[in-house]
């Protein structure tokens, strides 16, 4: 009786990586075209290549659907940029005479469901600049963004980064909220214990902003999971107790944008009305 058997055929990737550059900027079997910079240069790609490649082109070119024809037009990138990404998306290389080249792009094109994406690349690498632009994006468009699959994939530092911020649009509890759900979602991948994964980040958010109500919500959900320590529950107790910030890191009482008004905040801050 035959054994069956298998073998890897393994190509030449030098030739593989040479026929897909031929498709760069290449108008055959091209189903998309870019008008590009401020003279509007025409670019030539493959939806399907870019697609799935990068989750910005897939946002940009889920938003027009195949079977039109009409150019999609980039006139705040420069067609060098534009070329420089593309050849690293079909070629997985590039070379580049200088990174300002990918980072103006990735600012141009940020969106809701990459951000985040931008965001821990910016971290990771120490690229300053990038990290706070993403930030600013993440700052106005908050509530939508920590519902995204970026968010829960955010490491540690990046999370701390952004909770922070005192201009997030987003109230407290909903950022509790989301806090959670990455903590969890960590947890599940790591396997590790949820207080584990969120010990850097639970400091950085701001308990003594909730209400006595809401806090005796949060203690109940936090029987389950104990994510947050009780020293940082009890000094929230604490500034209810003493109508005021004292003993509590001054930031932990400042409201954020998008903070709704409790009774309790004038007591926290006074120069907030």
């Amino acid at each position: 009786m035959a054994s069956s058997c298998s073998a890897v055929l393994l190509g030449d990737s030098a030739a593989f990586t040479a026929a897909l550059r031929t498709l760069i900027n290449n108008p055959q079997f091209s189903d998309v075209t870019f008008w590009v910079g401020r003279e509007q240069q025409e670019v030539f790609a493959h939806r399907c290549l870019l697609s799935f490649r990068c989750q910005a082109f897939q946002a940009l070119l889920r938003s027009q659907p195949q079977e039109m024809q009409a150019p999609l037009v980039l006139s705040h990138v420069q067609p060098e940029v534009l070329l420089a990404v593309i050849e690293y998306l079909y070629t997985n290389s590039v070379t580049l005479n200088n990174l300002i080249l990918c980072v103006e792009f990735i600012k141009d094109t940020l969106s809701v469901e990459q951000v985040c994406e931008a965001l821990q690349a910016a971290v990771a690498y120490g690229q300053a600049d990038l990290q706070m632009h993403c930030l600013a994006f993440i700052e106005n468009c908050t509530r939508e963004v920590v519902h995204t699959r970026g968010f829960l994939e955010l490491s540690e530092l990046a999370v701390q980064t952004v909770l922070q911020s005192d201009c997030l649009a987003i109230d407290e509890v909903d950022l509790i909220r989301a806090v959670r759900e990455w903590a969890h979602v960590g947890s599940a991948v790591l396997g590790s214990p949820v207080q584990n994964v969120a010990k850097t980040v639970v400091p950085e958010l701001r308990l003594a902003l909730l209400s006595p109500s809401e806090l005796t919500t949060l203690e109940e959900e936090n029987r389950k999971d104990h994510m947050i320590p009780v020293e940082s529950l009890s000094e929230a107790w604490k500034t209810h107790a003493l109508r005021k910030g004292r003993g509590v890191r001054s930031c932990l009482c400042r409201r954020r944008r998008g903070t709704l008004p409790r009774e309790h905040h004038r007591h926290l801050d006074p120069l907030h009305k």
